[in-house]
């Protein structure tokens, strides 16, 4: 399924950390390679086209030796979202910081596991009140990490 997706991440003092993920690597779950933005305060980019090769994304940056896990930022945004969501480490799991004015919206879950998990829209509650209705849920659908 497409579905472009960017990453950037956010993390100061860790260029050893995020070097090997600037090269591909084919034993990683995700597919893809981060490009450093070049900032003072270290930072990454990354852009997915299709949902598939982005699973474990985000279970593969809480695996890291971060030298400053509290100060880790993923910022995501979807193709369909209305802003970047962000996601910061709690407890050693990368977890959504809810945003002001804004909230996660789930579309029903596919039948068969065949399809990648859907990680949600991000939308104002305006834009939420203009989708289908039925269409979307508050909670989530599809218990299967997408990121």
């Amino acid at each position: 399924m497409s579905r472009i997706a960017q990453v950037i991440v956010l993390a100061p003092h860790a260029d050893e950390i995020m070097e090997p993920l600037t090269r591909p690597d084919d034993s990683r779950s995700w597919q893809g390679s981060f490009e450093p933005l070049g900032l003072f305060a270290g930072g990454w980019v990354i852009e997915f086209n299709r949902m598939r090769p982005r699973s474990g994304l985000l279970r593969h940056l809480e695996s890291l030796a971060w030298p400053h896990p509290e100060s880790v930022q993923v910022l995501i945004h979807d193709e369909e979202d209305d802003c970047f969501g962000l996601w910061m480490m709690q407890e050693g799991a990368l977890t959504e910081v809810p945003l002001p004015g804004h909230g996660r919206y789930y579309t029903p879950a596919p039948a068969t596991d065949e399809f990648p998990p859907e990680p949600g829209l991000l939308w104002r509650p305006k834009t939420a009140d203009t989708a289908v209705p039925g269409w979307i849920f508050t909670s989530r659908q599809d218990q299967r990490p997408a990121w």
